[in-house]
Order: C-alpha cells, then sequence, then structure tokens
C-alpha cells in the first residue's frame, strides 16, 4: 500500500508587502508554521511557485536559500533560543560573528537600546525575565537589518504582561521603523494589531468563520 500523501498547506496564494504586519492564525496543526517557514526560506516547497525579493526560489538549492535568509530576513521563535553562558550583547554579536559579514558592535548594541534593554545589555539569561529574554531574540533579529521579520508565536511562552509589551513592541517597530511582519500566534490580543490576519486551517487559507475563531 503505497505511503498517504500529506500536504502541510495547499494552495495558498498569498503577496507580502513593504511594511506589511501580517497575523497567520489557526488551530494546532493547520499549517502556520510550515507556511512561516516556507515564506521565510528555512525549508524548500515541494510545489507551486515562491518570490522572494523578486528572486523564483521554487527549487533554488539549499546554499540560495541560506544566502536569501542571510540578506533579507530574520526570525524569532516561542524558544528564545539564547546561549545561557554569553550576554545579551554577546547573543545579539553571536549569528552576525558566524555570517562571517563585517559588522560594528554598536549596531547590536543600538538594536537592544531600540527594544528597551539599555540597561541589560551585560547580563546573562539567567538574570532576564521571560519578556527580556524574548527582547533579547528580538534585538539579534533586528541586528542583521532585515528586509522581514518572522517570528513564530513569539509571545507563547510569556506570561500576560510580557506578551502585551511585546505586542507593542512588534507593533512600534512596523509603524516607525517600517519593518515587514509575519507572526503566527493563537493570541487573538496580538492577532488584533495586525494590518491583516491569514486564517489557516488544515493547511489551506479559510475566512474567518471557517477557522472557528474571533479575530
Amino acid at each position: 500500500m503505497p505511503a498517504e500523501q500529506i500536504r502541510a498547506v495547499n494552495n495558498i496564494d498569498l503577496e507580502l508587502y513593504p511594511a506589511d504586519f501580517i497575523a497567520i492564525m489557526g488551530p494546532s496543526g493547520s499549517g502556520k508554521t510550515t507556511l512561516l517557514d516556507s515564506l521565510g526560506c528555512l525549508g524548500k516547497i515541494t510545489g507551486g511557485k515562491l518570490t522572494v525579493m523578486g528572486k523564483d526560489v521554487s527549487q533554488a538549492a539549499e546554499s540560495t536559500l541560506v544566502e536569501m535568509r542571510r540578506r533579507f530576513v530574520s526570525f524569532v521563535f516561542q524558544d528564545f533560543l539564547l546561549i545561557p553562558t554569553l550576554t545579551a550583547l554577546e547573543n545579539v554579536e553571536l549569528p552576525l560573528y558566524f555570517s562571517g559579514a563585517n559588522y560594528d558592535r554598536k549596531f547590536c548594541v543600538e538594536a537592544l537600546e531600540k527594544v528597551g534593554l539599555s540597561n541589560r545589555i551585560n547580563h546573562l539569561p539567567k538574570e532576564l525575565s521571560g519578556g527580556e529574554k524574548q527582547r533579547v531574540a528580538i534585538a539579534r533579529a533586528l541586528a542583521k537589518s532585515p528586509k522581514v521579520l518572522f517570528a513564530d508565536e513569539p509571545t507563547g511562552n510569556l506570561d500576560t504582561r510580557s506578551s502585551q509589551e511585546i505586542f507593542e513592541l512588534f507593533r512600534k517597530l512596523n509603524k516607525e521603523d517600517g519593518l515587514t511582519l509575519v507572526v503566527t500566534t493563537h493570541n487573538p490580543l496580538f492577532g488584533a494589531l495586525a494590518q491583516r490576519i491569514i486564517y489557516l486551517k488544515d493547511g489551506r487559507l479559510v475566512s474567518r468563520e471557517e477557522s472557528g475563531l474571533y479575530v
């Protein structure tokens, strides 16, 4: 018996514009993370067409996808993914160091200042709250000046107050800096801040009513 073919996302037609703020919402298993990974060139698509910054990457080699990620996009995840033995500043610097790119430490400091952590740059992760750790992760993403920031459930591990602070920070980055944001979330308050909400169910784009959500 042949193996069952499972499409994590299917027949999705979506276009991102500069300074967009898009929330991808849907129940667990609806394909939110898969869609985010595909848009951010973290995974190769198996069908259809994906164009990033005017370049067709639908069948691109992994080296091309790596280059697209390095030049144009950054990611923030639910788990902060900080190195526990490095300070906040060192965590922000680390990806730039390994990328081989020339960088100035002052830009990393400025990224931490932008997220409100100017007084925490020399603190270790264990000395930071959950919200502060996520701010370090956001600063790390901002330090490379991405065209698009993808965030996968960025408030999933945070309490209500910290979540609200992250919501406001994302809105500020979008409104004041013109940063393009694509965020997956279960949080209706976060989704309501976005300019557009994309609803997924069983890997397909659906209406709000079909999704069963009320945002």
